[in-house]
C-alpha cells in the first residue's frame, strides 16, 4: 500500500499556514560518504520536512546509493526523488516529484517521460506527487534551463506564472513548485511568488538561489509553504539551520504545536 505521508504533509502545511524546509542533495556531487553522512544528520538536527534527491545530469549511478546512506542516518525524514530523467527513478525512495514542466514547450518534459516512467511506479511503492514545475529567470543559464532546453518565465511577470500555474492546477497537477534553477543568481521574485500564492488553491514549494535567511524569509512571507535549499548549504552549512529556526519560529508564532 502506498504512503502518502508527503503529499498530505505539503497539503497540512496549505491548510494551517505553517512552513518547512527541504534539502535538496544532488548524488552526483557526493563522492565522500562522512561527509554525506555529516551533512544529513545536520539536516535532521535541524528538523527539514524532507530530502529531495536529483539533478539536472541524467545519470542514476549513485542514486540508490545516496538515498540507501541517507536512509540509515536519519529518523524517518522522507526522501523524494526530484527527477530530471526517468532514469533517475529508484524504488528505495518514499516519493517522488511526478514533474510537468509547464512552463516549458517540451513535448518530452511535458509528457514523454512521464509516459516511460509510469509502468515503474504503478508497480512500486512510491507516493506520486503531480506536480506542476515552473522554472523562473533566476538571471542566468542554469543546468535546468540547458537540459530541458526551454526559456524560464520571467521573473518580472507575475500574470504569466499565474496563468501557467492556474492552467497546471486545472489540469489537475496537485502541487506546483517554483523554480530558479540551482546556483541560480537570484530566486524567484516576491511579487511572482505572492502572484501565484494568491491565485492558486494548492501547496507552493519555492527553490532556487535562496543563499541566505532573509531570501527564504521573503519567500515564506510571499506565499511559499515549502522553500527548498541546495547550493547555499553546500557553501555554508548554517544557512540550513537559520531557515530552520526561522521557519520553527515562524510556525511557533500561528500558536501551532
Amino acid at each position: 500500500m502506498r504512503d502518502n505521508r508527503v503529499g498530505a504533509g505539503l497539503k497540512e502545511l496549505y491548510a494551517t499556514g505553517k512552513k518547512s524546509v527541504a534539502l535538496l542533495i544532488d548524488p552526483e556531487n557526493q563522492d565522500d560518504s562522512s561527509m554525506l553522512k555529516e551533512l544529513v544528520l545536520w539536516a535532521d538536527e535541524c528538523r527539514v520536512g524532507c530530502f529531495f534527491i536529483g539533478g539536472s545530469l541524467v545519470t542514476s549511478a549513485k542514486t540508490h546509493w545516496c538515498i540507501d546512506l541517507i536512509k540509515s542516518v536519519t529518523s524517518g525524514i522522507p526522501v523524494v526523488l526530484f527527477p530530471g530523467h526517468a532514469i533517475q527513478l529508484a524504488e528505495n525512495a518514499d516519493g517522488i516529484l511526478f514533474l510537468s514542466l509547464i512552463s516549458g514547450r517540451n513535448p518530452d518534459l511535458l509528457i514523454g517521460q512521464h509516459v516511460v516512467a509510469a509502468p515503474f511506479l504503478v508497480k512500486s511503492r512510491l507516493e506520486v506527487l503531480p506536480t506542476g514545475y515552473m522554472l523562473v529567470d533566476g538571471g542566468q543559464i542554469t543546468s535546468a534551463n540547458y537540459i530541458s532546453q526551454t526559456l524560464p518565465l520571467p521573473n518580472n511577470k507575475p500574470d504569466l506564472a499565474i496563468a501557467t500555474a492556474l492552467a497546471g492546477t486545472f489540469l489537475g497537477l496537485q502541487y506546483l513548485f517554483l523554480d530558479a534553477g540551482s546556483g541560480a543568481a537570484h530566486p524567484v521574485s516576491a511579487g511572482l511568488i505572492k502572484g501565484v500564492r494568491e491565485n492558486i488553491d494548492c501547496p507552493l514549494i519555492v527553490g532556487g538561489g535562496i543563499d541566505d535567511v532573509l531570501k527564504a524569509k521573503l519567500a515564506y512571507e510571499s506565499g511559499a509553504d515549502l522553500v527548498v535549499l541546495g547550493n547555499g548549504v553546500e557553501t555554508r552549512p548554517d544557512l540550513l539551520g537559520e531557515v530552520s529556526d526561522y521557519a520553527s519560529a515562524y510556525n511557533l508564532s500561528l500558536n501551532i504545536n
